[in-house]
């Protein structure tokens, strides 16, 4: 097993350690506070123009088509140069992965350069003052409303890191009113600015002036306010991954979620179950894929 880096990996990493050498910058305030996140997005679009915003992302959104082992090395150096906390963190490590497995084409081209390019900045949706760590309780409702072409929104999402700077909100809303738990939910990408919708932010003791409640009161916003639609998969569908019904018959099992198929030789199962989406394009097992007979397919895993 040759461990050592490629010459291409190597000049990956003298370019990326020249540039933060140069460009990293020294004494911001906390992101997490009013004046401290105008500064740090002043970075986040440093890097962007400069196409080390997201460097394993496609050019055709702002990155370099770096490898996975050119990303762990640039993530090296830029912890060895002291580069700031990322406050576009929450799109582009959440979100954008999402957009990538289940958005359409123009869900991406949209969603995803305007989000490396800090246009656009992204909230979680996810807590409810009834639903934390049981995210399969929330009661936010999404209506629907065929004739205008949209969504109702009401309700209430809290402890949103950073909602009181952001512009957009992405999670999961009760869009089937008789459903229960994880059921009946629709994973939705929401516009901040929309009448109806009321951000505010409150106070900590640490100087976090970022944590927001957002509330919804009888908010409507149309599918056409992201290009390519509001919806993230499928409606009444965005609880499902936590389920997967179980893998279907001589799939092999799960490696654990993130990881990647065969485990090594003597790993134990770690007792997943899958769900196929999609056949897979190659004709062997990768990262995230297993084997139903000849055929290899993309699973979504849960422990």
């Amino acid at each position: 097993m040759d461990l050592t880096w490629s010459p291409g990996e190597e000049a990956f990493r003298a370019e990326a350690r020249a540039w933060l050498e140069v460009h990293v910058p020294t004494g911001l305030p906390s992101g997490d506070t009013r004046d401290g996140f105008a500064a740090h997005l002043e970075w986040e679009r440093l890097l962007f123009r400069d196409r080390w915003a997201v460097v394993s992302w496609p050019a055709a959104y702002g990155g370099r088509g770096a490898s996975l082992w050119e990303w762990l090395i640039f993530e090296e150096e830029y912890y060895r140069a002291g580069g700031p906390q990322r406050v576009t963190q929450n799109g582009i490590f959440l979100l954008a992965p999402t957009v990538f497995e289940l958005g359409t084409a123009e869900q991406q081209a949209h969603v995803l350069t305007r989000m490396a390019s800090a246009t656009d900045l992204w909230c979680q949706g996810w807590s409810e003052p009834n639903a934390g760590s049981d995210l399969a309780s929330l009661t936010s409702r999404a209506i629907r409303d065929d004739e205008r072409q949209g969504w109702v929104l009401n309700g209430q999402k809290t402890w949103t890191t950073r909602g009181a700077f952001c512009t957009h909100l992405f999670g999961l809303f009760r869009s089937d009113p008789s459903s229960e738990r994880h059921r009946g939910l629709t994973y939705l990408m929401v516009p901040l600015d929309l009448p109806g919708i009321t951000v505010r932010g409150f106070g900590r003791l640490d100087g976090d002036e970022g944590f927001a409640e957002v509330f919804f009161d009888d908010a409507f916003f149309p599918d056409a306010a992201i290009p390519g639609g509001v919806v993230l998969g499928d409606v009444d569908q965005g609880g499902a991954w936590p389920w997967p019904p179980p893998a279907p018959s001589g799939a092999s099992p799960c490696g654990r979620p993130g990881g990647s198929w065969p485990p090594p030789s003597g790993s134990p199962s770690c007792g997943t179950r899958c769900r196929t989406a999609a056949t897979a394009p190659t004709g062997r097992c990768e990262s995230g894929w297993y084997r139903a007979g000849s055929t290899p397919r993309r699973t979504t895993c849960t422990l």
